[in-house]
């Protein structure tokens, strides 16, 4: 795969090129975006994942959901759906795509919708009575024809989008301008001891600019599983298979690894459909720990559903009260 990465090198000036343009006719108002009198805020990035959207996601609607009636808008990744559709006591991970699945089971306060045309999915939300007071898009930096009012551009601690290149032989979805698009930028999946020197390293690296806010975060892991019907400390839990189907998947290994835990990975590609002979694998194994998005979609499954459990996790922001006033003053 590297190799082919670097043959495509010649591609790489084109899609600059396209996507450049793209941009500069979204920022002169060629191309228009859509502008909305209430708060819009947007969660993206500039690569092609593995930054931490989804529980940016829930941390935000932790925030907000006491105070405001809140909605979260998904393009619904792999769903087998079409247009725009909200959660309701149907919906499953086919219909909705995992995330939004997974924000649907956790806060059934809030409104969880999907729509591949943003400005439609906006559209439908508002109608609804209460009206959403808020609109949370996910993964949504690069849909232009919505211009929210406030972007959360986040990027991983392994992986900044300023030591990267465009597709196809880099990671990044656009030019690195793009990131002045962003009002706060999130260095995600730090390590937990990062120190203020470091810290300062990479504010100097992405340099923002006056209207910017950078902000690093880590992953709290929960010290529990959860299956469908109980709870076990992690720590409790004998040898066991890790099966993955996201992203990144090395931070969660790296922590399962320094709690000594006995097990084996099983790992997948990000948002994987699995197949009759993965699902078979799987049956063959005693205990079975996921990721609570991959959880989602195996929970269907049977067979697995008395050895699968999940483990949970949080976002993390260093300096939080500052972040979180940066919100709410927005919103308010």
């Amino acid at each position: 795969m590297k190799i082919l990465r670097i043959l495509l090198f010649p591609i790489v000036p084109i899609y600059f090129l396209v996507t450049w343009l793209r941009n500069r006719l979204y920022d002169s108002g060629i191309k228009p975006s859509k502008s909305y009198d209430f708060p819009v805020i947007c969660v993206g990035n500039l690569s092609t994942g593995g930054t931490g959207k989804t529980p940016m996601i829930e941390y935000l609607v932790r925030l907000l959901k006491n105070q405001y009636k809140i909605a979260t808008l998904s393009r619904g990744y792999k769903r087998v759906t079409k247009g725009f559709l909200l959660a309701d006591e149907n919906a499953n991970v086919d219909t909705l795509g995992d995330e939004p699945f997974q924000f649907y089971n956790k806060f059934r306060s809030i409104y969880v919708a999907v729509d591949e045309n943003r400005q439609n999915g906006i559209s439908g939300l508002r109608q609804l009575s209460p009206q959403p007071e808020i609109i949370l898009l996910d993964d949504a930096y690069q849909h232009r024809k919505v211009k929210a009012g406030f972007n959360i551009l986040l990027s991983s601690y392994k992986n900044l989008y300023t030591k990267d290149i465009v597709l196809p032989t880099g990671n990044l979805r656009e030019p690195k301008i793009g990131a002045n698009r962003a009002n706060a930028i999130i260095v995600t999946k730090c390590p937990n001891d990062l120190g203020d020197a470091e810290k300062q390293t990479i504010i100097k690296q992405i340099a923002p600019k006056e209207h910017q806010h950078v902000f690093f975060s880590h992953i709290a892991y929960s010290d529990k599983v959860v299956s469908a019907s109980e709870e076990m400390p992690l720590e409790a839990m004998g040898n066991f298979t890790l099966v993955t189907g996201i992203a990144n998947a090395q931070p969660l290994v790296r922590h399962f690894k320094s709690k000594s835990l006995d097990f084996e990975h099983l790992e997948y590609g990000d948002h994987y459909n699995f197949t009759i002979k993965d699902i078979e694998l799987l049956e063959q194994k005693d205990l079975i720990i996921t990721t609570e998005k991959d959880y989602m979609r195996l929970l269907v499954v049977e067979s697995l559903q008395d050895k699968l459990f999940y483990i949970a996790i949080e976002t993390v922001i260093d300096k939080s009260s500052e972040f979180n006033k940066l919100i709410l003053d927005f919103v308010n």
